[in-house]
């Protein structure tokens, strides 16, 4: 009484099919690889830069302690000057000792800075090239082996 005519898939269907959900599976372990890494190096260099920043301020106070510890011996000597023209003396060199001080803790400040953007953006773009290059490598991977399914696809279908 069922006359429902019985419809089986040929087995190089079967085939083809299992072997494109293992390309596809490939294909998207190899992406979530690249994301991991990707992660992985952003991490890095946001620690680059962490560091980088602690580094900047640990010397930001070390300056700032050197100018206060500069003024206060200034203080103290200008308390003990006998004259007006030795006080003017004082004054004079303080602000030379101070104005050279400060030209140099902005120079390697600047320098720092410097150093740690180049860092940062070396960091940045090695990460990226290598994160392009992996994504093509993928990419091509599984264009590749798209094609060989959808070759087989065509020699299987009349």
């Amino acid at each position: 009484m069922n006359d429902t005519p019985r419809f089986e898939i040929p087995d190089s269907m079967r085939d083809l099919a299992e072997k494109s959900v293992g390309q596809a599976r490939q294909a998207f372990d190899s992406f979530i690889s690249t994301a991991r890494r990707t992660s992985a190096q952003v991490q890095d260099s946001a620690e680059s830069a962490r560091q980088s920043a602690a580094e900047m301020t640990a010397r930001s106070f070390q300056a700032a302690e050197q100018n206060v510890h500069a003024a206060f011996d200034f203080a103290q000597k200008l308390a003990r000057a006998n004259s007006a023209q030795e006080a003017m003396q004082l004054q004079s060199e303080f602000t030379r000792s101070q104005f050279a001080a400060m030209q140099a803790q902005a120079k390697e400040l600047g320098g720092m800075a410097q150093g740690a953007m180049r860092q940062g953006a070396e960091q940045a773009r090695s990460a990226l090239q290598q994160n392009v290059d992996q994504t093509r490598n993928a990419t091509h991977e599984s264009a590749g082996a798209m094609e060989g399914t959808a070759a087989g696809v065509n020699k299987t279908v009349p």
